[in-house]
């Protein structure tokens, strides 16, 4: 063993797992050296969640940053010569016609984000699976991309160390848990181990199951959480005995009982000669604190494998005997089968990025095998360029607020994450039952007077509309229809479309108490702003207004959206609540980085805003200000911002819309919110939800949605949110974006779909939710740009004042055009849809209000 290093440039916490290998391989094929990996296992491990997984891979998931990270990890495994290409199955039993819904849906995804996944009859699933009993099921899909890491993943993150440690790039040392971090001043120093301290620029935390408690040592906590998973074997099963084989049959998902199995091969490979059961426990899953897994002298078989109890999977094991009668022939392995730990996510994916507290400190924590190599090339790409390719806010560290990184909070929502993982089948807009409640509007108490139906953002109770305006629907009905299909309809309210109609007609007044606040003030504000952003921010004449504006990155490519608030002493920056943490720690790297002096404050909390719109917005709000003809429209210009006197409470009246319809943010303390929201529904005025704002409004307006519609796959002239004249003054990403710019055309644009039939093949008319695929009807194939970026539907909505259902998707240059007929597909079936605008362009928009931009 190499002497043990005092200083490196880099140190890998957990390197023995497939994860930790995975990024030592990618740092060094971006240049990097002198990074040291430790392990408190062997490496490879022999103790981690890599050393007992199951090591099948599925590409096709509703998520694309999933199925990057997995068809990357594939190919790379593949290349290695460690993948059986062996196809995987799931399955719809018979009578299960929800989980035939879900089967088509997902055959949706797998066209949208371009896997192979098909639809195969039961016949077909008997052939290629013979042990199942074809009159159990119904359909399924067959993945032929899908199968095995052969003949283990820790096989290949042994050779991935192995490489990188010949290549002397990276020195290794196993059985060395880090047992404290050193941090000065904000930034990472150093791993204290039992053989010594290593002083490092950048310390990387790949532990899994033990990644909260490295988080721990300053002071930080990872939303995930060990899971039980049962794992069960039966055998002997000599079916592919003289093979060779590590798998002979393709994997089985029968995700409507939350299982799989699949064959172990040839009785003479690593585990053959067996059948291989797993479960999910769907109805009571078994959490495990990383403070309560064993240390390896005091467990049976390893720290990350518990002991299973029949009773966990007796139920699910009859159910599944009855499609897969050979599990109740073959002798079950007892002494085989085992609890295997792997980790549930309390935000729905990885946490992966850079610390919160500590520069230089990155997590990468929850990845399954399926992803390893894919995160693997995001961690590095991370560090070297400051980006990825791919659009990678869903897994940011950076995006938690603090509410949702306490222990409470992490196990709620971690428990119905594990209950999850194969069943229920997830609609896009499902809500959490934990955690909720954290933040709550100074008139919330009013909003459940009012029957609000709550969702939650960031922490917020947002109503999405109101029982108490369900007599709209008397009014408006006609206008309104009813979701006959009960997907369409989950979590959907119809009262929230009679409440954009009204709103439309006349007039109401919103919570946006969601919105994420950050105060910029300093010397050097404005110059970092300057810097942030790519429309001007400097100048007096700026002083009084918004400015709508974005954050590129060096790419040139869209990262955030905001609106700048420019005061006389400082900006404030008005963002969503789900991009406001971290587009907060951002800027505040970005300061220091840049060496600015600046104090960048969330204030989000300290006030809070109403939004009041409508054409007789002005009328209504004239009638409780203290000065009515300061709203006057030459006395009060679009963007402009004002202080104005509702109830004895000065306001910050911004004049802007979201909704397509002229009136007002208005801004105040959060102590001064219920007597402002008072004073206005005195007025008659109705509260509507913020279905309107953000979905159904926003879309008839044309109106972009960060982390949806405005990606880092694309940049703003594409987005079609570039201002005519770029600013003289330097800003991040501007060479790219001129370069841009001077393009003859953009390899795509961002364009406003209508769909002109939304009949099913069944005669009920459909209202998607999701993404799906954009098809060229001539040739049946999904429409992908010159880059290579398919197409898809970023938003959509139905629009009741156009009455159709309306998308927003990247078009590829060759089909933009307006009037051009395409088609979507929507649970595996085809609806035509007809390009409105190609661009920005409202498909309804008031004379009397001027576009946002």
């Amino acid at each position: 063993m190499a002497e043990f290093p005092s200083r490196a440039k880099v140190v890998i916490i957990g390197l023995g797992g497939i994860v930790g290998a995975s990024i030592a391989h990618h740092l060094i094929e971006r240049g990097w050296d002198d990074i040291v990996g430790i392990d408190k296992s062997g490496i490879p491990t022999d103790i981690g969640s890599t050393a007992h997984a199951s090591d099948f891979c599925y590409t096709t998931s509703h998520d694309y940053l999933s199925v990057w990270t997995t068809q990357y990890s594939i190919d790379f495994y593949e290349k290695m010569g460690h993948y059986a290409r062996i196809g995987g199955l799931e399955v719809a039993r018979t009578g299960d016609d929800s989980w035939m819904e879900e089967i088509k849906r997902k055959l949706t995804s797998a066209k949208a984000f371009g896997t192979r996944a098909h639809s195969v009859s039961p016949a077909e699933i008997k052939q290629m699976f013979p042990l199942i009993e074809e009159d159990q099921v119904q359909g399924g899909l067959f993945d032929p991309d899908a199968g095995l890491v052969i003949p283990r993943s820790q096989t290949v993150a042994g050779k991935l160390v192995d490489a990188a440690e010949t290549s002397g790039k990276l020195k290794v040392f196993g059985n060395t848990p880090a047992t404290s971090l050193i941090v000065e001043k904000g930034r990472i120093k150093g791993v204290v181990t039992h053989r010594g301290t290593i002083l490092a620029d950048h310390v990387i935390v790949c532990a899994g199951i033990w990644g909260r408690l490295i988080a721990e040592m300053v002071g930080e906590d990872l939303p995930v959480m060990p899971v039980d998973h049962p794992l069960t074997f039966f055998g002997l099963y000599n079916e592919f005995a003289g093979t060779g084989k590590e798998i002979g049959y393709p994997l089985l998902r029968d995700q409507g009982n939350s299982a799989y199995m699949r064959d172990t091969g040839d009785p003479n490979t690593t585990e053959g000669g067996q059948i291989e059961w797993g479960y999910y426990e769907a109805e009571n899953p078994r959490l495990c604190h990383p403070r309560e897994i064993l240390e390896k002298h005091q467990a049976r078989l390893s720290p990350s494998q518990r002991d299973l109890d029949m009773e966990q999977i007796l139920e699910p094991l009859e159910r599944a005997m009855e499609l897969t009668p050979i599990l109740g022939e073959l002798g079950y392995n007892e002494g085989h089968s085992f609890n295997g730990l792997l980790q549930v996510s309390a935000a729905g994916g990885p946490s992966c990025g850079e610390s919160q507290k500590v520069r230089g400190l990155w997590y990468c924590v929850a990845i399954w095998v399926k992803d390893g190599p894919g995160y693997g090339k995001l961690i590095a790409d991370w560090m070297t360029d400051g980006r990825t390719e791919i659009d990678h806010n869903s897994i940011d560290y950076a995006r938690f607020y603090p509410h949702q990184l306490t222990e409470a909070f992490i196990e709620g929502r971690s428990y119905e994450a594990a209950q999850k993982i194969y069943f229920p089948a997830i609609h896009p807009r499902e809500p959490y039952a934990s955690g909720r409640g954290a933040k709550r509007s100074p008139f919330h108490e009013r909003e459940k007077e009012l029957g609000g139906y709550f969702m939650e953002l960031g922490g917020w109770e947002r109503a999405h509309g109101y029982k108490a305006n369900e007599h709209l629907l008397e009014t408006y009905g006609d206008r309104v229809p009813v979701r006959e299909n009960e997907w369409d309809n989950r979590h959907f309210w119809r009262v929230s479309n009679a409440e954009h109609l009204a709103m439309s007609e006349d007039c109401g007044i919103v919570n946006l108490s969601h919105f994420h606040m950050v105060d910029i003030e300093g010397p050097d504000h404005v110059d970092l702003l300057e810097w942030l952003c790519a429309a001007k921010i400097g100048g007096d004449g700026n002083i009084g207004k918004g400015i709508y504006t974005h954050f590129l990155d060096d790419e040139g490519m869209v990262r955030a959206d905001f609106t700048v608030i420019r005061m006389a002493d400082r900006c404030r920056l008005i963002n969503g609540a789900d991009a406001g943490p971290r587009d907060f720690h951002y800027m505040k790297r970005v300061a220091e980085d840049r060496g600015l002096d600046v104090v960048i404050t969330d204030v989000s909390e300290r006030f809070t805003t109403i939004g009041i719109w409508g054409p007789n917005a002005r009328e209504t709000l004239k009638k409780v200000v203290a000065d009515p003809a300061a709203l006057d429209a030459d006395a009060f210009a679009f963007a402009a911002i004002k202080p104005i006197e509702i109830a004895g409470v000065t306001v910050t009246a911004f004049r802007i819309s979201y909704v397509g319809e002229q009136g007002w943010e208005l801004h105040m303390r959060y102590e001064d919110g219920l007597a402002v929201w008072d004073a206005l529904r005195a007025t008659g005025v109705m509260a509507f939800g913020v279905e309107t704002y953000a979905n159904s409004r926003r879309m008839e307006k044309s109106l972009r949605l960060q982390n949806g519609d405005l990606l880092t796959q694309y940049n703003l002239i594409e987005a079609d949110l570039a201002r005519p004249k770029v600013k003289e003054a330097d800003f991040r990403g501007k060479a790219k974006h001129l370069e841009y710019k001077a393009r003859a055309h953009q390899p795509a644009m961002l364009c406003t779909l209508v769909m002109t039939d939304n009949t099913d093949a069944s005669g009920v008319k459909r209202y998607p939710v999701g993404s799906l695929p954009v098809i060229d009807p001539d040739t049946g194939a999904v429409l992908i740009d010159d880059l290579g970026r398919r197409s898809y539907t970023t938003s959509i909505a139905y629009g009741p004042t156009i009455g159709k259902n309306i998308a927003l998707a990247y078009i590829p240059q060759s089909h933009c055009e307006v009037g051009r007929k395409l088609v979507v597909e929507y649970f595996n079936e085809s609806f035509p849809v007809e390009i409105a605008a190609v661009g920005y362009k409202p498909l309804y928009d008031p004379e009397n209000l001027k576009p946002r931009s």
